[in-house]
């Protein structure tokens, strides 16, 4: 019998990836939220860890481990995409000062898609790897603790790692630490924010798909996307 992948789960997996691709082209952009400067990147890439913690909860580690890894491969597409554009000749209709506006928006230093990447994989798979060892911990009570808990640590680990390959050695260290505390109490507060909604989603969707996985007896190895 072959497998089926149903409506939700496939829509999520979508959506997670749309979210990543969207993020890394708004994230240049600096916006100010108050007294805090941010980057557009906020208003969108926070999003991708609230599904992460849908899949997480409802389909279990293995899933939404097929869900980073595919989400990581379309992002590395899409930059590989961009990059073919940019040095791609403009015809004579696409003056320099096109070519110029395209490549800000598109073209990313090596660096900093590098950073991105790493610090993407940390905090999926971290973030992943809370919630589901704190689902069996609390006997499945409790979403709205793990689903806080495992935001903190992902999106603490991907500002760590992304801010310290893309900045280390360009701005201050001082600077540097506060970016990345800044842009975790941020991120984390988006997801506190969004949580009444996410429970509802939550709910709607174990009880549409009739499924609500405990991951017992798994390997935790991101590596092993053979394991479905």
């Amino acid at each position: 019998m072959k497998k089926q992948v149903s409506v939700a789960f496939m829509v999520c997996g979508l959506l997670f990836t749309v979210c990543l691709i969207v993020s890394n082209i708004v994230e240049q952009k600096l916006i100010q939220i108050g007294p805090i400067e941010a980057t557009a990147g906020l208003l969108i890439f926070p999003i991708s860890y609230i599904i992460n913690d849908l899949i997480a909860e409802v389909w279990g580690y293995r899933k939404v481990r097929l869900i980073i890894w595919n989400g990581f491969l379309m992002n590395f597409l899409a930059v590989v995409v961009f990059r073919l554009s940019i040095w791609a000749p403009g015809s004579e209709n696409f003056t320099a000062e096109h070519q110029s506006a395209f490549n800000m928006v598109l073209g990313n230093t090596e660096r900093i898609v590098a950073a991105s990447f790493v610090a993407f994989l940390f905090g999926a798979f971290l973030n992943a790897f809370v919630m589901s060892k704190m689902k069996i911990m609390q006997h499945g009570r409790g979403f709205s603790i793990r689903a806080v808990a495992s935001t903190i640590v992902g999106e603490g680990a991907d500002s760590v790692v992304f801010f310290s390959l893309a900045f280390s050695g360009i701005i201050p260290t001082p600077a540097l630490i506060m970016l990345i505390l800044t842009q975790t109490a941020m991120k984390t507060g988006y997801e506190i924010i969004a949580l009444p909604l996410t429970n509802i989603l939550v709910k709607w969707v174990k009880k549409r798909e009739e499924t609500d996985v405990y991951d017992t007896d798994i390997s935790y190895n991101p590596l092993k996307i053979n394991d479905l």
